[in-house]
């Protein structure tokens, strides 16, 4: 059995985690099983695309205002309290179950695993966390070290990026799930008739005030192109609805509709940007300020957090910019021979 401890902070984790499971699935005999270990919105997605999973982790929130990072030292002292309970449930957890620990930046299993002497593989796009500076970042360096003695411990680190290989580590290239269908099959299923815009809002409502923007920018836009927006991501409290757009909430399969799409709009979330960039369609990626890896991942790509504040010009720039269809290979089948390896 191989037990994917999926990180329930945000919905990318689960995303990646799936594209390699459906990969496991097609490489490995049928009785070896893959079993879920996730919560909140990551562990719905997971369970609502038919696989076995645990709901044992709650996730905290970011302290955000209009899209910036607050208090970056409290929710760091959340986190490790939220990583202590992480610790207590990933123990249970592995004490009935001995088999191949996946962990997608979930640190806690990696490091029960370490000290039950378990076999474990991380899935990483960080080695390190920029989150504080100042006095109040030695903290937050002195837990770095403590998470690179545990990288350095795991049999293999799957990177989803390019890279040379070193060590344990193992660059794969970007993960993203496989779709379906064709573009064309996909836009008809979904009903796409025009140059159509995904705007993601993830599984929170974190992204209020991409999507505030997004809307005022594609109702302007409206007037003077023939174009359609459809939301996807969670129900946003704060946002008041009209006729002029779709929603189709928490969909299972974002991914397709975001190849079918002409344009996606979203947070900087890895997982999602690698999917605009497999699937060649085109991107506006905005960070959370002071959100040290949004902001790396939105920089690879030339975005910052300031084009929040030109996202009308954005879009009609982007929406001119035709997709090109799946352009990159897809790291998942790397990263599930190299499980399969290790099993």
């Amino acid at each position: 059995m191989i037990l994917f401890f999926t990180s329930p902070i945000g919905l990318g984790h689960a995303s990646r985690d799936m594209a390699i499971a459906e990969k496991l699935k097609k490489l490995k005999s049928a009785h070896n099983e893959i079993l879920f270990v996730s919560g909140a919105g990551a562990f719905n997605l997971i369970y609502n695309n038919s696989y076995s999973a645990f709901n044992l982790y709650k996730p905290i929130n970011f302290y955000l205002h209009s899209g910036e990072l607050k208090k970056p030292f409290t929710w760091l002292i959340k986190y490790l309290l939220y990583y202590k309970r992480c610790k207590t449930a990933a123990e249970e957890f592995l004490v009935k179950h001995d088999h191949l620990i996946v962990s997608d930046e979930d640190f806690a299993s990696i490091a029960i695993g370490e000290k039950m002497n378990r076999k474990r593989i991380l899935i990483t796009d960080i080695t390190e966390t920029r989150f504080t500076n100042g006095i109040v970042s030695v903290l937050e360096t002195r837990l770095n070290k403590i998470m690179q003695r545990m990288i350095d411990k795991c049999t293999h680190v799957i990177i989803p990026d390019y890279g040379n290989n070193s060590d344990n580590l193992v660059y794969v290239g970007p993960i993203v799930r496989e779709v379906s269908a064709d573009r064309n099959t996909l836009r008809k299923k979904f009903g796409f008739n025009k140059k159509t815009i995904i705007l993601s809002s993830g599984s929170t409502d974190t992204g209020i005030h991409l999507v505030t923007r997004s809307l005022e920018a594609y109702r302007r836009l409206k007037t003077k192109m023939d174009i359609d927006l459809v939301l996807a991501g969670a129900p946003v409290e704060k946002l008041t609805y009209s006729s002029d757009f779709r929603n189709v909430g928490l969909v299972n399969n974002l991914h397709e509709y975001i190849y079918a799409s002409d344009l996606v709009i979203s947070l900087a979330g890895r997982s999602t940007m690698d999917e605009s960039i497999v699937y060649g369609i085109p991107g506006i990626f905005i960070p959370i300020k002071n959100h040290f890896e949004q902001e790396d991942c939105a920089k690879r790509l030339g975005y910052k957090y300031e084009d929040l504040f030109k996202i009308e010009r954005l879009i009609e720039e982007k929406l001119d910019s035709p997709g090109r269809g799946i352009t990159q290979a897809n790291g998942a089948e790397k990263a599930a021979k190299l499980i399969l390896q290790s099993l």
